[in-house]
């Protein structure tokens, strides 16, 4: 999964290297060769207005089936069954409705590409869908309007889309190391009860211990989740620490302990 993140993350960078040229990001490292070629479908193509757009919805008398994610153009008519009239995703047609496919707000307010207010880890899904069309559908050009130019040059509105895509696959590269050292808890629940417990590969992270659970704190926040936490050896940011040389990573600060459990089992049932 996050080499497919990551593969998204470059081409939808590729956008501006192209257009904008090498000299625009010349503080990153190995960036610029990665985008030499037009792999990622964004060199070429025509700049379309949103009249022309709109006129390619697939119904009677249209002369196409396009739509636009981040103001770039496919063309997907060898999905008419999903996006053309009476498809389940024929609200998507003739237009660029970026927004819906993060929030699944999908009624008129909701189909528009305003971006403002998402997540970095909502920008991260919805250039998973950008990933999607690029890989499945035919690439026509770009959207004049809130991310591209009358000359298909980009806007500073995608400079910020970019942005903060860049920050979730940072968030994300964070989650995955941090699921390494406290990996989330197995969880079921049934009749107002759940069960939360640890095993060897809870989480999905294969390991050589078990675990206990504990609430993990997000900083600056009230929210918790249940983490499983190695409960020997040394703490992990400190492996030379002798006060705590023995308990693993139970001291960790943003850990506490569920109250009405036994802190020493690798179980714990919670009522709702």
């Amino acid at each position: 999964m996050f080499g497919y993140l990551a593969a998204a993350i470059v081409c939808a960078a590729a956008v501006l290297i192209v257009l904008l040229g090498p000299a625009s990001f010349p503080s990153v490292p190995g960036l610029i060769s990665l985008f030499a070629g037009s792999e990622c479908g964004v060199s070429g193509g025509r700049v379309l207005g949103q009249k022309e757009l709109s006129e390619h919805n697939g119904g009677p008398g249209s002369p196409g089936l396009y739509l636009a994610v981040l103001g770039l153009v496919f063309d997907v008519k060898k999905g008419s069954k999903h996006y053309g009239p009476g498809g389940s995703y024929s609200f998507f047609a003739g237009k660029d409705a970026s927004r819906a496919y993060v929030t699944g707000d999908f009624t008129e307010k909701g189909l528009v590409d305003d971006l403002s207010e998402l997540s970095p880890l909502g920008m991260l899904h919805l250039n998973n869908w950008l990933s999607f069309y690029r890989q499945n559908y035919d690439f026509v050009g770009k959207l004049v309007g809130r991310f591209y130019d009358k000359k298909g040059q980009p806007t500073k509105a995608l400079e910020d889309a970019l942005a903060v895509i860049d920050i979730g696959l940072k968030l994300k590269e964070q989650r995955i190391e941090e699921n390494k050292q406290f990996p989330p808890c197995n969880v079921e629940s049934s009749s107002g009860i759940s069960r939360v417990w640890c095993s060897n590969r809870s989480g999905g992270i294969h390991r050589d211990w078990v675990g206990v659970p504990r609430k993990m704190y997000l900083a600056g926040s009230d929210g918790y989740r249940c983490v499983c936490v190695r409960t020997s050896g040394p703490p992990t940011e400190h492996p030379d620490s002798t006060e705590h040389r023995d308990r693993g990573d139970l001291d960790n600060p943003l850990l506490k302990e569920y109250e009405e459990c036994n802190p020493l089992f690798d179980w714990c049932l919670l009522k709702e």
